[in-house]
C-alpha cells in the first residue's frame, strides 16, 4: 500500500477560505492513501497560550479568553457549513476539557498545564477539517494522535516511544487505510503512557509528520507552506530571495539546526532514516513541486541567511577566579539540559563561558539560580543571531551593517554572529 503524508499548518486554515483550498487539494489526491497532518487554525496556539497565561495567574480573564477562541471557530464553522450545529457540538465537546482545567486550581508544573490546554488547537482544526472533508465526499475519518504516537513526561517537548508508537501506527493506523483513503489528524501533540496530553515543541507538525511518514513507510511527505518552497532567507525580512528546488537531506538538517523555520528541525531524521522524500511545497499553488529534500549528493548553494531574534547571552564566570574547567563545563551544561534552554553558540576563555541561548526569561532565572554562589552570571538579552550558509564576503559585509558584533565564528561554509541591532539599520537587503 503506498501512503504518503501531507501536512498543512496554521497559516493554511487560518479561515475559512484557507479550509475550502485544503479541501480542494485533497480533493485531487481523492482516491490515493494520504494522512492528513493539521495544525492548529491561525493564531489559535497564540490565543491557548494567553488562556494558560491567564489561568495560572488568577486573573479571572481565562473563561473570557476561552470563549472568544471558541467564538471564532464557531464563527468558522458556520462559514464552512450549511448545516454546522454537529460540527459545533463536537467543538463544544472538545473545549469542556479546557474547562475542566479552568474549573481547577492552576497545577504546580507550568507546562503540564500548557500542553493541556494547548494542544485543544489542532483537535478542533482537525475536526472541523475531518468534517468538511467529508462533506466533500472524500472517503476519510478522524483519528486522535494521541491514541498512536507515544511520549515520554516532558512537557511541551515531549521525547517520542518510538517502538510503542511504531506498535500503534501498525495497529490503529495501517487498518483505518482499509476503510477509507484519507485519515485526519493533528500535529504537535501526543499522549504519555498514563494518558496526559503532551506537546512536541512549538511547531511541531512537521514532526508528527515525520514520525508518521516513518512508521508508515509513506512513499513522500508533503509540507503545504504559504511560500513556494525552501528560500535563501525569510522573504518578511529581505527584498529578494531564491527558492531552492532541490536540497540534500544533510543541508536541509543544517539549515534547520541554525534557526530556518521553514521545516521544524527535528523533521529530517526520520524521514531520512527511511530515505523519504520530502516537498515542501506552496498551497496556494499545488501544482508546484516546491522544494525537494532528499538523498541528493551535496549540490552547490548560493548564500542563506538565517536570523533568529529574541536571543540572550549568558556571560558566566567563577567567584574565586578559577578556570573554567572541564568540571565546571560539566555541571553548566547539565543545568542547561535541565532548564531546556538550546545553545546555538558558545565560547570559553580560562575564566569565563558565554552561551547564547533563546531568550526565555523564566528559563535563565532558574539555570542562574542553579548555578549557585560558585558563579556570577550576566545577561545580554535583545540579541539576534545571524547564520549565513554558504557565504561570501559582499554578503557578509552586508548582513554587518547597522549591527554591533558580539559574537563571531567563522567555519569553512558557515558564519554565525550575535548581534545588537543599532539604531536607523535598514532591514531590507538582497540575499
Amino acid at each position: 500500500m503506498l501512503i504518503k503524508v501531507f501536512k498543512f499548518g496554521g497559516a493554511s486554515v487560518r479561515d475559512a477560505e484557507g479550509f475550502r483550498n485544503v479541501g480542494t487539494i485533497l480533493k485531487k489526491f481523492a482516491e490515493e492513501k494520504i494522512a492528513v497532518v493539521v495544525s492548529a487554525m491561525g493564531k489559535t496556539t497564540n490565543a491557548l497560550e494567553e488562556v494558560v497565561k491567564s489561568h495560572h495567574a488568577r486573573d479571572g480573564k481565562a473563561s473570557g479568553l476561552l470563549d472568544g477562541i471558541r467564538n471564532s471557530h464557531i464563527s468558522l464553522i458556520s462559514e464552512l457549513f450549511a448545516e454546522p450545529a454537529d460540527v459545533i457540538d463536537d467543538l463544544n465537546e472538545t473545549l469542556v476539557q479546557v474547562e475542566w482545567v479552568l474549573d481547577e486550581e492552576p497545577h504546580e508544573d507550568y507546562d503540564y498545564s500548557y500542553d493541556q490546554i494547548v494542544s485543544v488547537g489542532e483537535l478542533l482544526s482537525s475536526q472541523i477539517l475531518a468534517a468538511y472533508v467529508k462533506s466533500l465526499g472524500i472517503s476519510s475519518k478522524w483519528l486522535d494522535i494521541r491514541d498512536v504516537i507515544l511520549t515520554d513526561n516532558t512537557y511541551r517537548d515531549a521525547r517520542i516511544q518510538w517502538e510503542a508508537t511504531q506498535k500503534n501506527t501498525k495497529e490503529k493506523v495501517l487498518p483505518l487505510f482499509e476503510e477509507v483513503n484519507h485519515i485526519i489528524t493533528q500535529g504537535f501533540i501526543g499522549s504519555t503512557s498514563e494518558n496526559f496530553t503532551t506537546t512536541l515543541g512549538r511547531e511541531g507538525s512537521d514532526y508528527t509528520a515525520a514520525i508518521l511518514s516513518y512508521c508508515l513507510d509513506a512513499s513522500s511527505m508533503h509540507i503545504w507552506k504559504d511560500v513556494p518552497g525552501v528560500l535563501t532567507g525569510d522573504p518578511r525580512v529581505f527584498d529578494e530571495v531564491i527558492k531552492l528546488p532541490r536540497l540534500s537531506y544533510k543541508e536541509a538538517i543544517e539549515m534547520t539546526y541554525y534557526g530556518a523555520k521553514v521545516i521544524h528541525p527535528k523533521t529530517i531524521k526520520p524521514i531520512q532514516n527511511k530515505q523519504i522524500p520530502l516537498y515542501v511545497r506552496p498551497f496556494l499553488d499545488p501544482s508546484s513541486e516546491g522544494t525537494v529534500i532528499s538523498d541528493e549528493k551535496e549540490l552547490s548553494y548560493p548564500p542563506v541567511i538565517v536570523i533568529e531574534p529574541d536571543q540572550a547571552l549568558l556571560h558566566i564566570s567563577t567567584n574565586d577566579f578559577s578556570f573554567v574547567a572541564e568540571h565546571h563545563l560539566s555541571m553548566i551544561f547539565s543545568l542547561l539540559a535541565k532548564y531546556r534552554l538550546k545553545v546555538n553558540m558558545m565560547r570559553n576563555t580560562a575564566i569565563s563561558f558565554s552561551v547564547c541561548v533563546n531568550n526565555i526569561p523564566d528559563r535563565i532565572k532558574k539555570f542562574e539560580t542553579a548555578l549557585g554562589h560558585e558563579f556570577k552570571m550576566v545577561t545580554d538579552p535583545d540579541l539576534e543571531l545571524i547564520t549565513i550558509r554558504h557565504y561570501n564576503e559582499d554578503v557578509l559585509k552586508d548582513m554587518k551593517k547597522n549591527k554591533l558584533i558580539l559574537f563571531e565564528e567563522k567555519l569553512s561554509d558557515t558564519v554565525q554572529m550575535v548581534v545588537r541591532n543599532l539604531p536607523k539599520m535598514k532591514r531590507k537587503e538582497m540575499v
